[in-house]
């Protein structure tokens, strides 16, 4: 319907759950519902383990840090210089630049 192909088909069924709303994943415990698995494991890890990576299992004090950390598996860089469009992973590293 919307023209995006995928080579999978359970690439396709994952992307037409964005067009249904569908969220056939829930967490009993808390009644979250989740569009994909992934996310409810997320959410999990989360709850069981909520100051360790999920990806390497580093663990972290504060939330904030394990944030902050994630960029380094994600890539994400959510803080932009107005003036050259330089990002950064870290908003006192935008400061400093």
């Amino acid at each position: 319907e919307c023209g995006k192909g995928f080579s999978q088909s359970s690439d396709l069924a994952r992307h037409h759950i964005t067009h249904t709303g569908e969220r056939p994943f829930t967490r009993s415990a808390c009644g979250k519902i989740f569009s994909q698995n992934s996310s409810l494991a997320t959410h999990l890890h989360m709850h069981t383990e909520p100051s360790s990576c999920w990806d390497c299992g580093k663990r972290f004090g504060e939330s904030s840090a394990l944030v902050q950390h994630r960029r380094t598996h994600t890539g994400e860089r959510p803080y932009r210089c107005g003036e050259c469009g330089k990002s950064f992973s870290v908003s006192s590293n935008l400061r400093q630049h």
